[in-house]
């Protein structure tokens, strides 16, 4: 995966990104158009590399990423889901995560995916033959269609995106739960100040993740419009570097 090669590029390209390049916009109908600039600039080896992506998409890689701590997370998010729910998931996640999400609202719910990426989604439906409940098409974060949803749940995304683009889709993502549904998002958080790991993720960030350090710096509710709206609880994991925060809508 050549990582270490291509760290300094993608620290530069994360410093390069202008603000209008960042800006969401809206699928115009074409694929390669919805891919967002700072996704080709920054994360083009990780999700739009299919040799790459094939690599990464297995537990073991995913578990390495997130420092042994990939099952905690993932049975963290799945404890939110029930059977017979209407289930969205943002993104195509790495790993076996997603099955779990459709074998845990069985035959009597629904699960949605949707990812930018016509390769992630191709990918993504592979993984999920043999689950009549559940689909996958291609669409943005920010504009996940008119359906409503029981439990969202957004997986490890925030932290890829710019700051413009996490507003608009924790906005999104809000106004498609339904009344006493929620959002559930899983991903990095401000590690306690003793934390070992501290400056070698900051390190990290700077090298490969140049959205991610925002999530030290504000809660996932600061990123929402009409934040009094919902109920908020946030659970942290592993001396505070992983977050699990759920909205509920009132």
């Amino acid at each position: 995966m050549k990582i270490q090669a291509n760290s300094r590029r993608i620290a530069d390209a994360g410093r390069k990104v202008s603000a209008a390049a960042n800006r969401p916009a809206m699928p115009d109908g074409s694929a390669n158009a919805a891919i967002p600039a700072y996704m080709r600039e920054v994360y083009d080896w990780a999700y739009l590399n299919e040799t790459n992506a094939r690599l990464l998409d297995h537990d073991l890689i995913v578990s390495a990423i997130l420092l042994g701590n990939n099952a905690r997370l993932r049975r963290a998010l799945v404890a939110e889901v029930a059977n017979g729910q209407r289930v969205l998931q943002v993104a195509h996640v790495y790993g076996k995560l997603i099955p779990e999400i459709a074998r845990r609202v069985g035959p009597d719910g629904f699960l949605d995916v949707i990812d930018l990426v016509p390769l992630q989604a191709a990918l993504c439906r592979r993984k999920l033959r043999g689950f009549p409940q559940a689909r996958v098409r291609i669409a943005s974060a920010t504009c996940p269609g008119d359906e409503m949803y029981d439990v969202i749940s957004c997986f490890f995304l925030l932290h890829e995106i710019p700051d413009e683009w996490k507003r608009a889709v924790v906005d999104a993502l809000l106004l498609q739960v339904n009344r006493g549904g929620k959002v559930v998002f899983v991903d990095y958080h401000r590690p306690a100040r003793w934390h070992p790991l501290r400056g070698m993720m900051r390190q990290l960030f700077n090298r490969l993740e140049p959205f991610a350090e925002s999530l030290w710096h504000h809660q996932v509710a600061d990123f929402a419009t009409a934040a009094e709206n919902y109920h908020w609880q946030k659970q942290t994991f592993f001396g505070g570097l992983y977050q699990k925060t759920i909205a509920c809508r009132r």
